[in-house]
């Protein structure tokens, strides 16, 4: 199951009381306060983990509390600190306060940690209140209360190339083409229900990273279909690649299609659609109308954006698209 959003509940320890005590110690006498301080209370740490792509783990588990200080004992004795704890997030994990929808943190490096919440301090025993006036005080402190917060993550993956497009546009049938990915394929629409990612490899031996959503249709951006629950995955992107069915066997107008989809992204997103883009004719191999893929292509044209033919299927234009991603990958900045 990919799950790549959900909201977690998380307490950091609280701190132990201060203690009330005195020394009563034979050959002292004049022992006097002797209430040690509480110990500090854990703290909570989210830490980027390439181990985990997706929250499934935090789904079931959505509580998480860290140990708290014991309080303070006799004799000076300082209580012991509570257990921090480490919250493991896929890298592209972004955190957001749930109650005031404040960004915290933005995951994109494994093994980066960050302080999510902060223990208590732990009270002061009745040793650190003697003075001259007041040499057996009775006063200590209560430990001070770990953060609570709730938390809502977001999972947006970290691709360096993203395909958007109907559903049934060929996206899966390209990505099992050019990378090892192997997602299902079928020939009715919403065969993909979450996103897949491919490791596609370059000339010079570098690799760059694909990312496979959901089809988009019209209306995405409200709601409707599945795609716009997973564009967030694409955000990141270096470059689209819009896929566009121009076969007859889609029952669909390619421009139309291509129009849509371009309002669905500027809907969702304005720096989304601002994003560097090929426009990519695909299932040319069934296509038995040319002007089809002619008046798709003149569009591209006028936006100024690259037009690439493939099949999937025979491999037709596949390399030459593949190289031109790569060549844009390598010019666009992470």
């Amino acid at each position: 199951m990919f799950v790549d959003e959900v909201t977690i509940r998380i307490k950091a320890g609280d701190g132990g009381n201060g203690c009330l005590a005195f020394r009563r110690e034979k050959f002292v006498p004049r022992g006097g306060p002797s209430g040690g301080d509480g110990g500090r209370g854990g703290d909570i740490y989210m830490v980027g983990s390439i181990h985990h792509n997706t929250l499934l783990h935090f789904r079931y588990n959505p509580e998480h509390t860290a140990g708290r200080g014991r309080h303070g004992e006799g004799s000076n004795r300082t209580g012991r600190s509570g257990e921090s704890i480490e919250l493991p997030v896929p890298v592209g994990t972004v955190v957001y306060d749930a109650d005031s929808g404040d960004l915290l943190h933005d995951f994109t490096h494994p093994d980066e940690r960050f302080l999510v919440a902060r223990g208590g301090r732990g009270g002061r025993g009745n040793q650190h209140f003697a003075s001259s006036t007041n040499q057996a005080p009775t006063h200590h402190e209560p430990g001070h209360a770990g953060e609570e917060k709730r938390l809502r993550l977001e999972l947006k993956l970290l691709a360096d190339v993203g395909l958007v497009g109907f559903p049934n546009a060929g996206k899966s049938t390209l990505i099992s083409r050019i990378s090892a990915a192997k997602p299902k394929i079928a020939d009715y629409p919403f065969t993909t229900l979450e996103p897949n990612l491919g490791v596609v490899p370059m000339p010079d031996q570098r690799t760059f990273v694909v990312a496979d959503i959901p089809g988009l249709i019209e209306g995405a951006h409200e709601g409707h279909g599945l795609g716009i629950q997973f564009l967030r995955h694409v955000e990141r992107t270096r470059l689209l690649l819009h896929l566009v069915d121009v076969s007859e066997m889609s029952g669909r107008e390619p421009l139309s299609d291509f129009k849509i989809i371009l309002k669905e992204l500027e809907s969702f997103s304005p720096q989304l659609a601002a994003k560097k883009m090929f426009v990519v004719a695909t299932k040319m191999d069934v296509a038995q109308d040319p002007k089809r893929a002619q008046s798709l292509q003149r569009a591209a044209r006028r936006r100024g954006l690259p037009f690439f033919k493939i099949s999937a299927v025979t491999g037709k234009g596949v390399s030459e698209l593949v190289q031109a991603a790569a060549g844009e990958v390598l010019r666009a900045p992470a």
